[in-house]
């Protein structure tokens, strides 16, 4: 089994690329991967030497090189991505160009290459926000953000190629992941980051926003799920469960690091900030999955990674 994984070098990418080589060796792996900022190939600095994994540093935007290198491979797991919020609502030209004509591109050499299967990894920002209840796969898009409307179009895009040219793809969304090698922008990493240097830590609206919280492994595990038993044409969203709002989060992060309350610094709320992620995660639930990490476990793992690395 031949499968190209684009963004292998950022957070999810490089764990879900640590975790196939570990649960199936026979896979050959090619990694195709920009290195943008976020992107880091000392994610992936216990597996660089492997037989069956290959990196190609390449924009998925290049047409030719992303022809060539998904020529004969069996499957595609797209995971590269622009996915910070903040960013794309500063500049928001990357992130249309990365995810939307970007997803554009593997889709046309997914079809000339006659791909076995394509994942498409997605978020639950492409919901919106919901004060009570869940999203379920069925319900329409609403984003809030350039960047989850953007992967809101890659989304759809995925979806005509399964009726249009019988591609044959699935779509899964995920609630917000944490754990190690994360990039220091989104909230955890940039929290135990800057605690680690004694700085103080910038919070939205007062930490009222709230999230479900799933471990980078476990959702994971819930692609691999997808990518093996997944349904072609379906969304499966992943979720563990572990609502938090971001003033509870902050706290424990603070407890956990032996800090006080007043390194808390509430600032200006972002623009659009939705108020709360909420997805249902029955459908993947029937394929088997179950998270297997508790939210502190995945705290203290994370935070002892960060400890460990400064």
């Amino acid at each position: 089994m031949k499968i190209v994984i684009t963004g292998g070098a950022g957070f999810i990418g490089s764990h879900f690329i640590k975790y196939l080589i570990k649960k199936y060796p026979r896979y050959k792996i090619i990694n195709v991967d920009k290195l943008t900022y976020a992107g880091n190939l000392k994610n992936l600095k216990e597996i660089k030497n492997c037989k069956n994994y290959r990196f190609v540093k390449a924009d998925i935007c290049n047409q030719k090189i992303i022809e060539k290198v998904t020529e004969g491979c069996d499957w595609i797991v797209h995971f590269a991505a622009e996915s910070h919020v903040d960013r794309s609502i500063k500049s928001s030209g990357d992130f249309v160009q990365t995810n939307v004509v970007g997803t554009h591109v593997l889709l046309e050499a997914a079809v000339k290459n006659c791909v076995k299967k394509f994942v498409h990894i997605s978020t639950d920002e492409v919901y919106g926000s919901r004060k009570r209840g869940f999203f379920t796969e069925a319900d329409n898009l609403d984003p809030s953000s350039p960047y989850s409307a953007s992967k809101a179009a890659s989304d759809l895009l995925v979806l005509s190629y399964v009726k249009t040219h019988k591609l044959s793809a699935v779509v899964t969304r995920s609630s917000n992941n944490f754990g190690p090698n994360q990039f220091p922008e989104k909230i955890i990493p940039l929290f135990i980051t800057r605690l680690l240097k004694n700085k103080k830590v910038p919070l939205y609206a007062k930490g009222q926003n709230i999230r479900d919280w799933i471990f980078v492994k476990d959702n994971c595990r819930g692609i691999d799920l997808v990518l093996h038993k997944g349904k072609i044409g379906e969304i499966y969203n992943i979720a563990a469960e572990n609502y938090l709002n971001n003033l509870t989060l902050t706290k424990k992060i603070l407890k956990k690091m032996k800090k006080p309350l007043s390194m808390i610094k509430n600032v200006k709320d972002r623009p659009a900030h939705d108020f709360r992620y909420a997805i249902d995660a029955k459908k993947i639930k029937k394929l088997g999955f179950r998270p297997r990490y508790s939210f502190e476990e995945g705290l203290d793992l994370t935070i002892d990674w960060y400890c460990k690395k400064k």
